[in-house]
């Protein structure tokens, strides 16, 4: 009842987290609370403050994966009730298999724009499963797609110089250019040290993709990236393996065509960071970085996720660590129903930090709330 549609606002605001109900208008469709879906921004320009959320595949409550494309765009920014737009895109060709774990990237390329989706997990083809392994999971072919958002188009593009399907791997984009670093390969259960260049061409005809590998990789599965500037992203988190988080963070510098990736100073991490075997999290936007980790790990409330924010500034700054938020899980909440962690991201999307303008003392009504039955969210079902 907290939050009739399942998707929430993260807040921060003098070191506090609160989480607000997000509404979604009357002509949206429903949107499914997916793990591990690819999602990026899509904004009118590089300069534009307005932009929508582009959102594909992931898991659903059913463990099953989804193919669908969602577009979803703030369209009311009350604090008190912010409200969603969500539309489901319809796609046509070769459509991308269902999938999690991917990436997604917007492309812009003699003034038209495409979206770019790579790797990813499925499920083992019906054909292939057996009874003890219904649920197996394989790596997606490393097959690139091209979406044309005007028309709904999908084109597939196979590269030789791509030769595995690589799952929670890193992607960076700039104008026609998306760079691939890390990820994990399932199938030999390693961590990819080759660095990839796609560069993406659309003339009147049909497209070209070209790929190119480059030198100075890092093996990776699960980091997080978060733009300081329009050439200059952050690289935080992730793992070196399976139980060895990377407590090393990154540079990455986007110029012209060519990519620099050197090691910067980490942060002063926490004693519990350190010592946690796991950890998540999140872009928020402006070089801020939302993490956090199970509370088993302190010892104190198992069900319990303890949060940080890591704020990342330019090469001549140094990052900041900021105080500790807690967030506490429903009591009722048994964690043996949950699904178990699968390498890291949990959070789905974010905002800039200034998105929102939210009233310290503004709390959530269950008054506030429009008649369920008006809403056009929810499916009735009759005899």
């Amino acid at each position: 009842r907290s939050c009739p549609t399942g998707v929430f606002l993260l807040v921060i605001k003098d070191n506090e987290l609160k989480m607000k109900p997000a509404f979604f208008s009357n002509d949206s469709c429903y949107l499914p609370p997916l793990r591990y879906p690819a999602i990026c921004k899509l904004r009118d320009s590089a300069e534009s403050d307005e932009y929508q959320y582009i959102i594909h595949g992931g898991k659903t409550p059913n463990n099953d994966l989804s193919n669908k494309m969602y577009v979803m765009s703030l369209i009311s920014r009350n604090s008190k009730k912010p409200t969603f737009q969500c539309i489901e895109k319809d796609l046509d060709g070769d459509v991308p298999e269902a999938r999690y774990g991917h990436t997604i990237n917007i492309v812009h390329s003699q003034g038209k724009s495409m979206s770019v989706i790579f790797g990813g997990r499925s499920y083992t083809p019906l054909a292939q499963r057996t009874t003890e392994k219904w649920n197996s999971v394989v790596d997606c072919l490393p097959s690139v797609f091209l979406i044309d958002f005007e028309f709904g188009c999908c084109t597939s593009y196979v590269v030789p110089e791509l030769q595995d399907g690589l799952a929670f791997h890193v992607s960076v984009a700039r104008k026609d250019t998306i760079y691939i670093l890390g990820g994990h390969s399932i199938q030999n259960n390693t961590r990819s040290p080759s660095l990839y260049k796609l560069k993406i061409d659309l003339p009147l005809g049909s497209p070209a993709v070209t790929c190119t590998i480059l030198p100075g990789g890092i093996s990776v599965s699960s980091g997080i990236v978060t733009q300081t500037s329009d050439t200059e992203f952050v690289l935080v988190g992730g793992y070196q393996s399976d139980n060895l988080k990377r407590l090393v963070c990154n540079t990455i510098v986007l110029k012209d065509s060519d990519i620099q990736i050197v090691e910067r100073e980490s942060p002063d991490w926490t004693p519990d960071i350190k010592h946690s075997r796991m950890w998540f999290g999140s872009d928020m936007g402006k070089g801020s970085v939302l993490l956090g980790i199970p509370g088993a790990n302190k010892q104190l409330i198992s069900d319990a996720n303890y949060f940080y924010i890591l704020r990342c500034k330019g090469e001549e700054d140094k990052e900041e660590l900021t105080a500790q938020i807690c967030s506490q899980t429903s009591s009722t909440e048994d964690p043996r129903d949950s699904t178990p962690f699968e390498d890291s991201e949990e959070f789905c999307f974010s905002a800039e930090a200034n998105r929102f303008d939210v009233d310290d003392t503004d709390t959530y009504n269950e008054d506030d709330e429009e008649d369920e039955s008006e809403t056009g969210y929810w499916i009735t079902c009759s005899a």
